[in-house]
């Protein structure tokens, strides 16, 4: 028997019109974080209100998302409005409220992707396929991370019960939605946030930081990401620098098949 229970990811995305260029919606505990729903939860459901507009065309290019602000348990409103639309190419403004206090604000270009010369420049690295990679293991302090399940090849969850700085902040795991679930462009956008802050990595140690923005970059068409499944994707990500109370952090997500999907780039800021 077919369960009637949605996916925690569907249940997160269920915007209701309520007309113009507002949409309502609420937050759920399952993606609960340290403060506030889990970022990679709330750019999802940004991109899920240009997705859903009536207005919307082709598909989704490319995601920023500021987080101005936690956003606090409950309703909140998405306004999603189309700035101009070309040939090629639609720009979205977008904004999350709760009540006259913005919570996030961001942007997002959706395009008509068309049949042209293709050349991959990154190459996937070399990883144990997920099979070969035992699940991790543990229960998270907070909730969102049991939305998913991780196979982590380097640079699993740190242990700060023994603070060791590392070299390099690079993780590379094998993701997918727990439980599973084909992989579309809002479950793209919240993987693309899947990782713990890089500065937990290096320093070993449990340091306060949050995202202050994302962009996330879209690869791969709708045809691609239906032909990925519901299998697990190879996530990548590593820091660049860390000074002055930020540091940025970038990521590639890859098919099983070696396809660069998306790419993203963050600033987080950490408090020493």
């Amino acid at each position: 028997m077919m369960s009637t229970v949605p996916h925690p990811l569907d249940a997160a995305l269920a915007l209701q019109p309520l007309g113009g260029d507002r949409f309502a919606g609420r937050t759920l505990p399952e993606w609960g974080n340290m403060v506030g729903p889990y970022g990679g939860i709330t750019a999802a459901q940004l991109l899920q209100a240009a997705r859903l507009h009536p207005q919307c065309l082709g598909e989704a290019l490319a995601l920023t998302v500021n987080f101005a602000g936690a956003v606090g348990d409950g309703a909140f409103e998405i306004e999603a409005r189309v700035m101009r639309t070309t040939r090629t190419t639609q720009h979205w403004n977008l904004v999350q409220r709760q009540g006259d206090v913005v919570c996030s604000s961001g942007s997002a270009v959706f395009a008509l992707r068309r049949p042209t010369w293709t050349s991959p420049e990154l190459v996937m690295p070399s990883v144990p396929p997920a099979a070969q990679v035992p699940p991790a293991r543990g229960e998270p302090p907070v909730q969102w991370p049991r939305r998913y399940e991780f196979r982590f090849v380097e640079g699993a969850w740190p242990d700060f019960r023994h603070a060791r700085e590392e070299a390099d902040s690079r993780t590379l795991m094998w993701v997918r939605d727990e439980p599973p679930r084909p992989l579309d462009a809002p479950a793209l956008a919240a993987i693309a946030d899947v990782f713990y802050p890089r500065v937990f990595r290096r320093r070993g140690r449990f340091t306060p930081s949050g995202t202050i923005t994302l962009t996330t970059y879209f690869h791969a068409d709708a045809a691609a990401l239906a032909a990925q499944g519901d299998r697990p994707v190879l996530a990548a990500a590593r820091g660049r620098r860390f000074t002055l109370g930020f540091f940025d952090q970038s990521a590639e997500i890859w098919s099983d098949d070696g396809l660069l999907l998306a790419s993203s780039h963050q600033v987080v800021y950490f408090k020493d």
